[in-house]
């Protein structure tokens, strides 16, 4: 029998749902719609056989996005995806049997990716109404801590997190030597950042993606950004090609759009107010979670109305079988006519319970 590293054998996944295309799509916080095709089909007429034939170079796109956040080129670093980038960090930062700090629920890719490199992962649970004590994050931190990970707004429950606190958390993290990942994924629909946190200091990196508010989620571009050592390490570690060259050409020419960074802003503000309006008129509970998401309650069992919506409707939204969100659905955001698509199926299928 052939040799299987013993973390990875005992790792369970469950992947993303295959065939989406087709559905509309509110599942998993990917601009529904996209970028507008007239720019699309702009870039398109650059990828030539030249274009196709020569290895990713990454310089270009990092000058550009260094110039965009107003930082130093050796404080940034693409990798493919945001993903790529966590496990980047859990490789260079981590030490295997020592602690990984983060909330629970979160971003399934840092237990994920704990499990396959033999890290412990310590999760902070939320409270029965979805806040989190940060004093139980600080209580979470012990000598054994490596990494501590802070979602900011967090994904799935939407919470954010204030200066104050930050500040407990790195510096709690600092005595015991570990380091600090402020993953800001969900950044432009939530304006507030820690960059200048990311910048000061050592311990310190933020992590940003372009699959959210820049829609290239099919194309996999993360950035990492951090001071000059960190992101050496890291460059250490990673892949000698990793981000491709397609999706680091579409980086660059949203960065030079920013009339179109102002118009996704804008569409995605509008498309959750006009829903949390419209589902609050209607007497639900609504949670707005900073992020391109919502949660809903609805008055149905939560996972069969998820079920109804896609094979009645062909809308994808998600459910949870976790106890603290298993009386919610969280549903993507994008325009205002894209959310009326999904609100009238929702409110269709969701009708008053008949108490006869």
């Amino acid at each position: 029998m052939y040799y299987v590293d013993e973390n990875i054998r005992q790792t369970e996944r469950i992947f993303p749902m295959q065939g989406r295309y087709g559905y509309l799509r509110y599942d998993m916080n990917e601009n529904p719609e996209g970028l507008p095709k007239e720019f699309v089909d702009s870039v398109l007429k650059e990828i030539t056989p030249e274009f196709l034939s020569i290895y990713p170079e990454p310089d270009r796109f990092l000058h550009k996005y260094a110039d965009f956040l107003g930082v130093s080129f050796e404080n940034v670093l693409s990798t493919n995806g945001s993903d790529m980038a966590i496990r980047y960090l859990l490789e260079t930062f981590g030490e295997k049997g020592k602690e990984v700090v983060t909330v629970s629920p979160s971003f399934e890719m840092y237990w994920v990716n704990c499990r396959i490199l033999g890290l412990k992962h310590v999760p902070v649970a939320y409270e029965s109404d979805l806040s989190i004590k940060i004093t139980n994050i600080l209580s979470a931190i012990s000598p054994d801590t490596r990494i501590v990970v802070l979602l900011n707004p967090n994904n799935p429950v939407g919470n954010v997190y204030t200066e104050e606190e930050l500040s407990l958390v790195i510096a709690k993290a600092k005595e015991v030597g570990a380091i600090v990942i402020l993953d800001e994924a969900y950044h432009y629909f939530y304006s507030h950042t820690f960059l200048p946190h990311a910048l000061k200091e050592e311990n310190v990196v933020i992590l940003r993606t372009f699959s959210k508010l820049f829609s290239l989620a099919a194309c996999r571009l993360g950035v990492l950004i951090g001071h000059p050592q960190l992101i050496q390490y890291v460059k250490n570690a990673r892949l000698t090609f990793d981000a491709n060259a397609i999706a680091l050409l579409f980086g660059e020419r949203i960065l030079e759009r920013p009339d179109l960074l102002r118009s996704l802003i804008q569409i995605e503000k509008e498309g959750r107010e006009y829903s949390l309006r419209v589902l609050r008129e209607a007497g639900y509970e609504c949670r707005d979670c900073k992020g391109n998401f919502i949660f809903v309650r609805p008055r149905h069992d939560a996972l069969e109305l998820t079920e109804r919506l896609k094979n009645e409707k062909k809308i994808l939204v998600h459910a949870y079988k976790n106890e603290l969100l298993r009386p919610y659905i969280r549903v993507s955001i994008g325009s205002v006519p894209a959310m009326q698509r999904f609100l009238d199926a929702f409110l269709e299928l969701d009708q008053p319970k008949s108490h006869a």
